[in-house]
Parts: C-alpha cells; structure tokens; sequence
C-alpha cells in the first residue's frame, strides 16, 4: 500500500506542478512512514535541491536513492562527500557500489586516498583499474591522432613542389600575340608573302647553274 501511494505522489509530481512541490516536500520528510519520506527526497531532487535530497536518503540508510541523486546532480563534491560518508559509517560494500554509480563525478586521486586512509583499497581497486583503462586508451588515441597530423604535415608540405614540376614540365609555348594595334595574318599567308630565297648554285660539268 505505501508502494502504491508513493508512485501515485511521484506520477503526480510528474505530470502536474500546479502546486507549491517544495511546501509538499518539507511537510512529507518528517512524515513518519519511510516511504512518504522518499517522496519528499524525489521532490526536492526534481526542483534541484539535490543536497536536501541526498541528506534525507541518507537519514533514511536509502543508499541507491543517494547515489543515483548524487550522479544525476552532476556535482562533484556532492558525489565524493556521500562517498566519505560510506567510509565513516564503515559502509563498505555502499563505498564500491558508489565508485561505479558515480563514476563520472569522482576523482582518481581522491578515492585513491580514500582507500588508502581507509585501509580498504580491494574495495577501491576495480574503480582504480577503470580509470587507469580509459587514461591508457585517451593517450593511445592522442597519440595516433598526433602521427596523422604529423604525417599529413609532411604530405601538404611536398606536394606543392610535386605540382609545380608537373606545371613546368606539361606547359606548352605560349601562344603568339600581336602587339596592340597591329594587325595578325594567318601563318600560310605569312609564307605566301616571303619572297622565295634563291637556290645555291650548283656545280655542274664544269660550270655553275643558277637561278635567274
């Protein structure tokens, strides 16, 4: 029955905001049945209030409503002050399950410390190695993208050079082109106007043969 009136609360939350949800959420966190109290943890999360959201969860030991609060919150400090809560409650199974719910909004070196204050790092360790997997496969990536822009430098910078012999060696004379203002004749009747060059004499039986 709780269940049944806490997601008519929440689908009424959704669909409707024809009232006053904060006024709706202050009275419901200290109703006296848990499951109300989670309704007012939903409310102040769908106006932002992400901290009252995450504190009242907490009150309540409602761990997966804290951390899925705390991821969607998309803030840092929120995300590792419910992650330093865990440890001091000695909450440790919470601890390891927040490190991959809130994964996004943690820091390496932050939970890396965390483990090692704590003396549990076997609880740290797989969210460790994730990070240290995608560290790895980010330099991997730059790297290659830095030899194909190298690569691609080398190959813009030798291929002007390449065109321009093309250019040289493929060009043709250029063409004629009179001088403004005179007039151009076609080439056979250029040859037609040249006077015809005598022939070299020859000699022949003694004596020479000319043209007259």
């Amino acid at each position: 029955k709780q269940w049944y009136q806490r997601r008519v609360a929440i689908t009424a939350g959704d669909n409707f905001n024809n009232f006053d949800n904060i006024a709706l959420a202050q009275r419901m966190e200290k109703h006296e049945l848990i499951e109300f109290r989670r309704i007012a943890a939903y409310l102040f999360k769908m106006n932002n209030r992400w901290k009252q959201a995450v504190e009242l969860c907490k009150k309540d030991h409602l761990y997966k409503d804290a951390m899925e609060y705390a991821a969607e919150s998309r803030d840092t400090e929120i995300s590792e002050t419910l992650m330093g809560w865990f440890l001091d409650n000695e909450n440790y199974e919470s601890f390891a399950a927040g490190t991959f719910v809130m994964y996004d909004m943690l820091r390496p070196d932050v939970i890396l410390e965390l483990g090692w204050r704590h003396n549990i790092m076997d609880f740290a360790m797989p969210y460790l190695i994730q990070c240290v997997r995608e560290y790895t496969l980010k330099v991997d990536k730059l790297e290659v993208s830095d030899e194909t822009r190298t690569k691609e430098a080398e190959t813009n910078n030798q291929q002007p050079l390449v065109l321009g012999e093309q250019l040289m060696i493929t060009s043709g004379p250029a063409p004629y082109s009179p001088m403004p203002g005179m007039y151009a004749a076609p080439p056979q009747q250029m040859q037609q106007q040249m006077p015809q060059q005598q022939m070299p004499q020859q000699l022949y039986n003694g004596g020479y043969v000319g043209t007259m």
